[in-house]
């Protein structure tokens, strides 16, 4: 079945394709005859917009709208599977997009997202200032995962990364490491990992060591080769990666200088994505309830949307530690 476009929309209207698309584009120079006309040809032809358009006409939206921080990024496609069952089930088509995580790109994704008059936005772990995610919340709701704000108007749905940050290097610790690095991730969810290891290390008696890096598999292996030119004759025994893709990175780079994980280095990483329970990665990771995070995205645009609270929810998850292939005890040599 060949899909209608903007063409048979006109055609069937008797107006032009310009003006269907300033009525799809809800322009206030359509008049309301003109904007019925157009409405009433996108749906009968089944126009794929013509959701966004009746939405548009009634001041009721459907739409909501999702900026993601990374697209390679597992964690993330495991949050939007969550977000979009929910948003099925109440009604919402999810409209989507991606920042990457450049502040400048991201204001732009966000300004796409909001001129479909969305219900509400979700941005997961974002870039941006404070001052563009306020602008935003006072045209609709919005919800930030992976971020914290203390914003009246914006919801935020994070996990507790201290206490996961705690549980990776206790668990190392437990194994018998006390050369343990951290690579630290950067970006929204980073800040809140880099206090629980410090804490953490500091507990146990020990010096951390914390390597600036990115959420990236690249970022993993040059924190590694980084590593291997300035702390060669104190090599760390462990090292807790910003997150699983962070931690894969990691995980090849050692094995390309000749090391073992994790009879040589140890490796636990941060979101137990499904990449990391393949069996040929069995990456230790710390878990996040990636799927509920973006059911609980949805539901707090629902609140807001049907007027039940305007106070703010700050929901904070609670991780557990997955054990599994690439963490084990310190050789000799390496203890």
């Amino acid at each position: 079945m060949v899909r209608p476009t903007m063409e048979d929309v006109a055609a069937r209207a008797g107006v032009s394709r310009a003006l269907v698309s300033l009525v799809m584009r809800n322009s206030p120079k359509v008049s309301p005859r003109r904007r019925a006309a157009v409405l009433k040809a996108a749906e009968e032809l089944g126009y794929s917009p013509h959701v966004l358009a009746r939405s548009l006409a009634s001041r009721t939206s459907t739409v909501l709208g999702v900026m993601v921080s990374d697209l390679r990024n597992a964690f993330f496609a495991e949050v939007i599977e969550g977000l979009d069952a929910a948003a099925s089930a109440a009604g919402f088509h999810v409209v989507l997009n991606t920042g990457g995580r450049r502040p400048s790109r991201e204001r732009d994704a966000l300004r796409g997202l909001l001129s479909f008059r969305p219900a509400g936005v979700v941005l997961l772990s974002p870039v941006l200032p404070a001052a563009a995610i306020e602008e935003a919340a006072r045209q609709c709701p919005v919800v930030l995962v992976s971020r914290g704000s203390r914003l009246p108007t914006v919801d935020t749905i994070n996990d507790d990364g201290e206490a996961g940050a705690t549980l990776a290097v206790d668990h190392l610790v437990g194994l018998g490491h006390r050369r343990i690095a951290h690579f630290d991730g950067g970006g929204a969810a980073a800040s809140a990992r880099r206090r629980g290891y410090r804490a953490a290390m500091v507990r146990h008696g020990l010096e951390p060591m914390v390597i600036p890096s990115e959420h990236t598999d690249s970022a993993g292996e040059k924190a590694v080769r980084q590593l291997l030119a300035e702390h060669l004759a104190d090599l760390p025994t462990a090292v807790f990666a910003g997150n699983d893709f962070n931690a894969i990175g990691t995980i090849s780079a050692l094995e390309e200088a000749g090391l073992r994980v994790p009879d040589d280095v140890s490796v636990v990483g941060y979101d137990n994505t499904s990449l990391a329970a393949l069996r040929h990665v069995s990456l230790t990771t710390v878990d996040q309830p990636r799927v509920e995070m973006g059911r609980l995205a949805v539901e707090a645009v629902l609140e807001r949307v049907r007027g039940e609270r305007t106070e703010p929810v700050r929901h904070l998850l609670h991780p557990s530690l997955v054990v599994r292939a690439t963490t084990g005890s310190p050789t000799s040599r390496s203890a």
